[in-house]
């Protein structure tokens, strides 16, 4: 098991790699291909995770990671869980502006078994923006799609003047007011 590092390997021209760590495989599936739908001017891999570390053995044909989503279920607690397990097995380079938190059922508040302080400290504590959303409702999946596209297009530096951290830094600025 191997620690994702966010500069361990080169940039490809023209692509971009994100990662999506969460519980929840089917709502991850259908955000990876509302991704896909997007139009795009770069190339762009989607890779899914249930958790962290991943296996070792596939690091020399992974491409470099340029954004990880760790997506949380307001309705598990394993969800949230799981993602704090997970958030040890990456460097700590990855915090500066390359990680985001995506809550997921913020739809059924009367369902949640999550703490809403939870997420938002975890947020603080890793210095790194939390995004609402709900990914049953198609027209806000595809504006979440949209969104992580126009962040991992930062990213991956596809966009002149404006970096990963810097952009981070205003979404969190937004954030707190």
């Amino acid at each position: 098991m191997s620690l994702v590092r966010p500069f361990d390997k080169l940039p490809t021209l023209n692509s971009a790699a994100i990662l999506l760590v969460g519980t929840d495989e089917r709502r991850q599936q259908q955000l990876a291909e509302a991704i896909l739908k997007e139009k795009k001017n770069f190339k762009i891999n989607i890779h899914v995770a249930t958790s962290l570390p991943l296996p070792a053995e596939r690091d020399h044909v992974r491409p470099r990671i340029d954004l990880i989503a760790f997506m949380i279920n307001m309705q598990s607690k394993h969800s949230l869980r799981n993602v704090e397990a997970s958030l040890s097995h990456i460097d700590a380079n990855f915090f500066l502006g390359k990680v985001c938190f995506l809550i997921t059922g913020v739809g059924r508040m009367n369902h949640c078994s999550v703490e809403m302080n939870a997420v938002r400290k975890l947020g603080n504590l890793y210095c790194s923006p939390v995004l609402f959303c709900e990914l049953d409702s198609e027209g806000i999946r595809v504006a979440t799609a949209q969104r992580l596209l126009r962040m991992l297009q930062i990213c991956a530096g596809h966009v002149p003047g404006v970096s990963a951290l810097f952009f981070s830094s205003l979404m969190k600025s937004s954030i707190d007011e």
